[in-house]
């Protein structure tokens, strides 16, 4: 296993039942998991964000938007639904690994118990965010002409446009990606689990299971992430669905775009989606922490089964 460049200790079996190597996969798990189950939700967001501006420039009541949304959708319902899940669930190993990997790796010197800090996701946003933009480029980009020719753009179309360019545009957005990417490994990767706990040890008597629990504390934690990373997640649609072989969209060109929309819709313009981005958030959370459970559960009693770790 070392020859893998990994130490033996990372495969050996912890005081904690489970070895570190086995915490990632079951984050990976967990992950896969949320990105089936959330995938309809995360198409629609997008395109709820992304028809701010009709496609002549022009920005446009947020209503209008959201019933062209819902029109692409009724259009092609399995298409919209299922647009950008190939890349997300290549983005499983792509963006997972280093976010996970490096997360899980500063917990481990940063922490004495190695549990996952703010100090870790701060670190982890940072050093994952050039991994993880190209595939949430290519993920939009896949959706990003449903209102023209109503079907996903096929991914080896853009990676050939990326391709003419060196690959450049597949890093557009980077910048607000990582904001994005730190408010949600701190509320969602530490905040969550924390709150999970306090809400299972207070609610204990009650009899309600680690399911509920769960669903409580992601209910709790959503408005808040949603509020931390939709003006951060406008700025990514901007940047990120405009065409790859057109002029790239500058980062305070997408600020000026919010902020138009904000001088002419008022609040309902600066947080487009905010609504549906909270129920993908409690959806996110709920279902990747359940899968990651799930994982490291079945893990420990395989242990334990194998006599690898004592039984508690």
């Amino acid at each position: 296993m070392s020859s893998l460049g990994f130490g033996d200790s990372y495969f050996a079996v912890g005081k904690g039942g489970i070895s570190q190597f086995q915490t990632m996969v079951a984050y990976l798990g967990g992950s896969a998991f949320q990105t089936i189950v959330d995938n309809p939700v995360t198409a629609f967001r997008q395109l709820v964000q992304q028809y701010a501006v009709d496609l002549k420039g022009n920005v446009q009541d947020p209503t209008v938007a959201r019933q062209e949304a819902m029109q692409a959708f009724k259009n092609a319902p399995m298409a919209a639904s299922l647009s950008g899940l190939g890349p997300r669930l290549i983005g499983v190993g792509f963006k997972r690994v280093p976010k996970f990997g490096s997360l899980l790796a500063i917990s481990f010197f940063l922490e004495k118990d190695g549990k996952v800090g703010y100090a870790a996701a701060t670190g982890a946003s940072i050093v994952s965010a050039p991994f993880i933009n190209p595939v949430r480029m290519v993920e939009k980009q896949q959706r990003a002409y449903f209102k023209q020719s109503g079907a996903t753009k096929p991914i080896m179309d853009i990676l050939r446009e990326a391709a003419a360019q060196n690959f450049r545009p597949l890093f557009r957005g980077t910048i607000p990606l990582m904001g994005h990417s730190l408010a949600s490994a701190t509320t969602g990767l530490v905040g969550q689990p924390v709150l999970e706990k306090k809400i299972r040890k207070e609610l204990g008597a009650t009899g309600l299971g680690q399911l509920a629990t769960g669903l409580i504390s992601s209910s709790i934690v959503s408005p808040i992430y949603v509020v931390m990373t939709n003006p951060l997640s406008r700025l990514e649609v901007i940047m990120q669905t405009s065409s790859i072989q057109g002029k790239a969209v500058s980062l305070p060109a997408a600020c000026k775009e919010i902020l138009l929309d904000s001088k002419t819709y008022g609040l309902r313009g600066i947080f487009r989606g905010q609504g549906i981005g909270v129920v993908k958030a409690i959806i996110s959370l709920t279902t990747f922490h359940q899968g990651r459970i799930y994982c490291m559960d079945w893990f420990k009693e395989r242990n334990v089964r194998l006599g690898y770790a004592d039984k508690k």
